[in-house]
Formats: C-alpha cells, structure tokens, sequence
C-alpha cells in the first residue's frame, strides 16, 4: 500500500515542502511542527501505555488461571 514511498526522493521532498510553505505560510510552520510533535509524543505515550495494560492483564490473567 505505502511502496510509493520507496520511490520519494530528495527533489520530491523539496516539492513537497515548498507546497507545505506555500499552503500553510511561513509564520505556521513552527506552530504545525509543534503540534506534530505533541500529536506524535501523545500517540506514542498511549501505545506505552496500551503495551504496559497488555502486560498488567496478561499477568493477572495468568494469576487467575493459576489459582
């Protein structure tokens, strides 16, 4: 499904961040690149989380089988 992004290369990139620059403008750029930042910490903080609850109820679950 994403193998067309085997196949970006740096030309491709610079289009495509001058088409971001000319959409967004110059002065949100900086807050969009925040916001992307928060967007991807909050994403992983909730995978870690998710991984950490896997692991809580695996353990209890295997306890209750035990017993």
């Amino acid at each position: 499904m994403l193998a067309f992004i085997k196949n970006i290369g740096g030309p491709e990139l610079i289009i495509v961040l001058v088409v971001v620059l000319l959409v967004f403008g110059a002065a949100k750029l900086p807050q969009l690149a925040r916001s992307l930042g928060a967007s991807a910490k909050e994403f992983k903080k909730g995978v870690d989380e998710g991984v950490d609850d896997d692991g809580a109820d695996a353990s209890a679950d295997a306890e209750d089988s035990a017993t």
